[in-house]
């Protein structure tokens, strides 16, 4: 099944690349490599503001991950020219989780990514090394942003 197959499976339309809020670049590229700079979360155009283990819980924090990896997945589609067929591989995510000195659960937040990215690619191309950080705060109060690396064709 290719990647749009499964997207219109998962009900999922694709976002146009983000207007970036300060200086730097929505993706790069240097050789096969494509580096899509961290996008934080947003709920109805709104960034989905919040604390891990202070007023959202762990699966609202899973949701707001997943939303993240469907505008990580927009920004790389106009990455690699409109064809997200070209990538052969994701190959890392950088999770930061916006959360309290005593919440543990950030990788579980950022499974949210992990397991849609999974889905969508399947589990040989969506396989992925991953981080998931515990940080004070992230711009504009986001409770969570995630960066992506991804191999192209």
């Amino acid at each position: 099944m290719s990647v749009y197959d499964q997207l219109k499976a998962l009900n999922i339309e694709l976002p146009p690349v983000r207007t970036p809020a300060a200086a730097y670049s929505p993706f790069a590229q240097t050789g096969n490599l494509v580096f899509i700079s961290g996008h934080t979360a947003s709920k109805n155009g709104q960034p989905w503001t919040g604390k891990l283990g202070k007023n959202i819980d762990t699966a609202e924090g899973k949701l707001a991950a997943r939303a993240v990896a469907i505008d990580l997945l927009g920004t790389l589609q106009a990455a690699v020219g409109g064809d997200l067929n070209r990538v052969k591989r994701i190959v890392k995510l950088m999770s930061l989780v916006n959360s309290t000195e005593d919440f543990t659960e950030q990788h579980l937040v950022t499974n949210g990514a992990s397991e849609l990215i999974a889905q969508v690619f399947g589990p040989e191309k969506g396989a992925h090394a991953r981080s998931a950080f515990g940080v004070a705060q992230v711009p504009r109060g986001a409770c969570v942003e995630i960066e992506l690396i991804a191999e192209v064709e």
